[in-house]
């Protein structure tokens, strides 16, 4: 199942029913899970740890050396897990001394020509689409999705069950289960359909819906109206992921607009 126009290293490691099509590069160090398939013209560079099941269209570059011109040829890695599809023309950068590794989780499908910077982690279950970068140290969690040409900025947070529409640029971090959309960025309410996709009934959406009035309400601080949360409203998972999320923000949550 490996094409002999394939350049495989030899002390790369290559899991069993793998398919490694022709001019594919495969280079010293990787680690291959099993029943990994390379389409033709595939790149694995040094540090990149695969898991099993994954897909990587033509012209992807997976563990290439991060865009940091603080990188000093540290020893990383970029860690993918199982069952992603990765389309054509994907980057995907190693970690830096920062944090050592980049991470995408299980389950995403990450459309052609998007970038992951160093030290992103991407969780599990997202959909990220065509030419969409993420820079450095960003962290996207669970089941979010990105449109097209979607740009975020390094060290920012994007939050799981969200939707940012196509074009958007973002310095903030997103916050969960809402759409974000325009520039500047804005919240312009939750993810409806989104959360109806994945099972959450009208009473959890009720408590999310009511969860936001509160925290873009215009009277009072921003802190009295995180401590309003807990206190006016039960403390489910969402309702606790959303305040744990805004309450430990570096760079602050993008604003609803008027």
């Amino acid at each position: 199942m490996i094409s002999p126009l394939a350049y495989i290293h030899p002390e790369a490691k290559i899991g069993e029913g793998c398919e490694i099509g022709p001019f594919c590069v495969v280079e010293r160090g990787v680690e291959l899970g099993p029943r990994n398939r390379l389409m033709n013209g595939v790149t694995l560079l040094p540090g990149a740890r695969i898991g099993e099941g994954n897909t990587f269209f033509p012209g992807s570059v997976i563990s290439a050396i991060p865009q940091d011109l603080k990188f000093r040829g540290e020893e990383t890695t970029c860690e993918i897990g199982s069952h992603n599809t990765i389309r054509e023309n994907v980057t995907i950068n190693r970690g830096t001394a920062s944090k050592g590794r980049t991470v995408v989780g299980n389950g995403n499908l990450l459309m052609e020509g998007m970038h992951i910077g160093h030290d992103c982690v991407v969780g599990n279950g997202c959909i990220i689409g065509n030419t969409t970068k993420l820079a450095g140290e960003v962290v996207v969690d669970d089941n979010a999705i990105l449109s097209a040409c979607v740009l975020v900025h390094q060290f920012c947070h994007i939050a799981g069950y969200v939707m940012i529409s196509g074009g958007t640029g973002t310095s903030q971090d997103v916050p969960p289960y809402c759409i974000a959309a325009r520039n500047p960025v804005g919240f312009y309410g939750l993810n409806i359909v989104g959360l109806r996709r994945r099972g959450f009934t009208a009473e959890q959406i009720n408590v999310i819906h009511s969860a936001y009035n509160i925290l873009y309400a215009r009277e009072g601080t921003f802190q009295t109206r995180l401590e309003r949360m807990l206190t006016e409203l039960p403390h489910t998972p969402e309702v606790e992921y959303i305040h744990s999320f805004v309450s430990q923000s570096q760079r602050g949550i993008i604003s609803k607009p008027e």
